[in-house]
């Protein structure tokens, strides 16, 4: 992952950032060690995201947590790998939005521009699902329509014979009260 990730770093290194463990290191506002070029002993921030990522996971299912009989202890480790992850994930964001507002500073119409992109592809999803809707719409009609047209249809009829007529107006009438015994 760091690996795939790091050359997004390399070249972007903002004016003011040190080395991961240098003055003005990790935890530090200005985007510490967001963008260090690769040497011995340096580590870049995606480097140090995918390490305490691992750490989390180690910390869960590492054989000395699971054998061991003190939990308190367990979940002190577990806490403290869980909140190195957090605060290199911060600090990851501050550099991306960092580098947001440098672009949105130097590049105003860049910015217009994804912002249009943005909405024509959030329009284009919604055109799409009207038309997912409208489609559910016609068919449930069409299902509609065809229970109606069948209701409306007498199913077995005998064939017209002279006294159709007298049938059908038979039908129409309610029915005769009964008489109590």
């Amino acid at each position: 992952m760091a690996s795939s990730m790091s050359g997004m770093f390399s070249g972007q290194q903002p004016p003011g950032v040190h080395p991961v463990g240098a003055p003005g290191g990790p935890g530090q506002p200005g985007f510490p060690g967001a963008a260090t070029t690769r040497g011995p002993g340096k580590n870049t921030l995606v480097d140090e995201l995918e390490s305490s990522f691992e750490a989390c996971f180690a910390s869960l299912v590492s054989q000395d947590y699971v054998n061991g009989t003190d939990q308190e202890e367990i979940r002190t480790g577990v806490d403290q790998c869980i909140q190195k992850f957090l605060d290199v994930a911060r600090q990851t964001e501050c550099f991306f939005l960092q580098k947001r507002l440098q672009l949105s500073v130097q590049k105003p119409e860049q910015v217009v521009k994804e912002d249009v992109s943005e909405l024509r592809n959030e329009l284009q999803r919604k055109e799409l699902l009207v038309q997912k809707h409208l489609s559910k719409l016609h068919h449930w009609q069409q299902v509609l329509e065809d229970v109606s047209v069948q209701q409306r249809k007498p199913t077995d009829l005998p064939p017209p014979g002279p006294l159709a007529f007298l049938e059908q107006a038979s039908a129409s009438l309610p029915p005769a009260p009964l008489k109590p015994n």
